[in-house]
């Protein structure tokens, strides 16, 4: 029974990963499938670009909110009925089933976002206070850069560095470590354009 539990809550997690939020917000807003305009991606700034600057920033606080709930409470209502011992490495498995939902989901035939902001909503939920230096990174990259793809991977690559600084749990750094190996590669289409000089640059105050 303890081990359906656990097979349940991570189907759970990775049914509220697989909303596609972007896509859904194309279709309500415009009646477009957004994955036939900008990059094709589903994420918010493919949303920011082809819908504008509200729906994107609503977009990312929806996908950042899946992945907080998936560690948060999906975790906590789960956790002390699974057979995973450790209540660390089961948020631990929550969130990397957010994740993969998000990227590869179920909605859309297994093609989904980058994974950033549902990463960003997990991060947030088991290490706060990381979260917000690794946003800080994201801010400082952007700003200097303005390629959200950039500040994305950097922030991504910080992060596992601080688990380290701060003594984190193990499970906990090889967790990071492992989503900023995901980031960097749902991101080589991106780097792939940086090294030819055609990756568009973004701005948050205008559309």
């Amino acid at each position: 029974m303890s081990y359906f539990i656990l097979s349940l809550g991570l189907f759970i997690a990775y049914l509220i990963g697989s909303i596609p939020t972007g896509y859904v917000f194309g279709r309500l807003l415009k009646g477009l499938d957004i994955r036939q305009f900008g990059s094709g991606n589903i994420g918010a700034t493919n949303t920011f670009r082809v819908i504008g600057r509200l729906p994107g920033l609503i977009v990312l606080a929806i996908d950042i909110l899946k992945g907080f709930l998936c560690v948060t409470y999906v975790a906590g209502f789960f956790m002390y009925s699974s057979p995973v011992p450790r209540p660390e490495l089961y948020s631990v498995l929550m969130g990397l089933a957010a994740i993969a939902g998000h990227n590869w989901t179920i909605f859309l035939r297994f093609k989904g976002g980058k994974g950033v902001a549902a990463s960003a909503g997990v991060i947030m939920g088991l290490v706060p206070g990381i979260f917000w230096l690794g946003f800080l990174v994201w801010v400082i990259i952007f700003s200097v850069t303005g390629y959200v793809s950039v500040a994305s991977i950097i922030a991504s690559m910080s992060v596992p560095i601080l688990t380290l600084v701060f003594n984190e749990p193990t499970e906990i750094v090889m967790f990071m470590s492992a989503l900023c190996i995901i980031i960097v590669y749902r991101h080589r289409s991106n780097i792939r354009r940086l090294k030819q000089g055609e990756e568009k640059r973004m701005s948050l105050f205008r559309r």
